[in-house]
């Protein structure tokens, strides 16, 4: 199995923290944000990870070695339309996934060391994700996208605007290789505005369906503006210290 890291937006909400960097390197308790996913693959013992990098690409090519855990081999993937929609990041890494299954997460996401673990075990679904029935901060519920699952966990719908819904969606998936033909097909419909919410409710609708796995307990973050950075980072200072 291997690991994709999200990391090409240009972090537009995060100005001016984001004008002269990437916003996945921006530091959280002594580390970049990218370190969080990075750190959680490695735990659930992935060591190949493909990071898509768009937005001050070089910058970011250039730290990821001081960011690879022990082991770890990070490999850089250009997706030069990173200013559509965050499905195309996903499939830019088509050719680096070859015909493994893959576990996906967002670079700007603080995510807890052992999450990742939550997705890779159990059933042999191709696609599973990762979701929270008991989101309460702000930075995880602010824009968040939503999530209608069924008792038997199953995904129903999802998107930002669901009037029904209960859990949310962490940013953390498992895929089999199959998604890149549904995205190639929906790429091909949508366009460059393409994002992975319209691939997983086609998935979810047309087969081959989507399991989620409940991550209530574990920490997670979304990072998407200057006021999730500083409450993320006060959050984890005060509830875990430096070396969560």
């Amino acid at each position: 199995m291997k690991g994709i890291v999200l990391a090409a937006g240009d972090g537009g909400r995060l100005r001016p923290l984001s004008d002269t960097r990437p916003k996945v390197l921006l530091p959280l308790l002594g580390k970049p944000l990218i370190a969080y996913p990075v750190e959680s693959l490695a735990w659930a013992g992935i060591t190949e990870i493909g990071v898509v990098a768009g937005y001050r690409a070089p910058q970011l090519e250039e730290a990821l070695p001081m960011i690879a855990p022990a082991g770890i081999q990070l490999t850089v993937i250009h997706n030069p339309n990173f200013e559509g929609g965050n499905a195309l990041s996903v499939k830019a890494a088509a050719e680096f996934v070859g015909d493994d299954y893959f576990v996906l997460c967002m670079g700007d996401h603080v995510i807890d060391r052992t999450f990742v673990s939550r997705v890779t075990g159990g059933d042999e679904s191709e696609v599973v994700l990762a979701v929270d029935s008991e989101a309460s901060l702000d930075s995880q519920l602010n824009d968040a996208t939503r999530v209608h699952v069924n008792p038997d966990g199953r995904l129903i719908r999802i998107g930002k605007g669901l009037r029904q819904w209960n859990a949310v969606d962490t940013g953390v998936f498992r895929f089999a290789p199959s998604v890149f033909e549904k995205i190639d097909a929906l790429h091909l419909t949508h366009g460059d505005g393409l994002e992975l919410n319209i691939v997983m409710q086609s998935l979810a609708i047309e087969g081959p369906g989507v399991s989620t796995r409940d991550v209530e307990g574990l920490f997670w973050s979304d990072v998407d503006t200057v006021e999730d950075y500083r409450s993320v980072g006060d959050h984890l200072e005060n509830a875990y210290g430096i070396g969560v």
